[in-house]
């Protein structure tokens, strides 16, 4: 098993930054692919970004790519996301996974966190 906590959510202006960051514990880190996925209210939860263990080679989604950074620190088994340029539309729960694949579909994610709020509004 692997806990995953996520903090750092709250409320931002448009154009403000945040920093998220999501805590692992349990089974090792090493060898997991971790990403941040996102739900706004009514919505389907989507996929944001991507870190994979061994590279450190990343992915996003086109509507974060350029605004958002992921990385991970194994040592300390944490990853987080840097927000920049935030924008209304980012605004949901956002979710960190671990998963044994390097993939963008979310129910092939093993471990979820509990989420934490991002409300970006003026």
């Amino acid at each position: 098993q692997v806990q995953l906590v996520e903090s750092g959510g709250g409320l931002v202006q448009p154009g403000g930054s945040l920093r998220l960051s999501c805590a692992a514990s349990g089974r090792t880190f090493n060898g997991y692919f971790m990403a941040w996925f996102r739900q706004a209210p009514g919505m389907e939860r989507e996929f944001v970004a991507r870190v994979s263990w061994n590279s450190g080679n990343t992915h996003y989604d086109d509507s974060v790519k350029g605004r958002f950074a992921i990385s991970r620190d194994d040592a300390k088994s944490t990853v987080d996301l840097q927000m920049n340029n935030l924008k209304p539309e980012d605004t949901a729960v956002y979710y960190c996974a671990a998963a044994k694949w390097s993939t963008t579909i979310d129910h092939l994610y093993d471990y979820w966190g509990q989420g934490t709020q991002v409300t970006v509004s003026s």
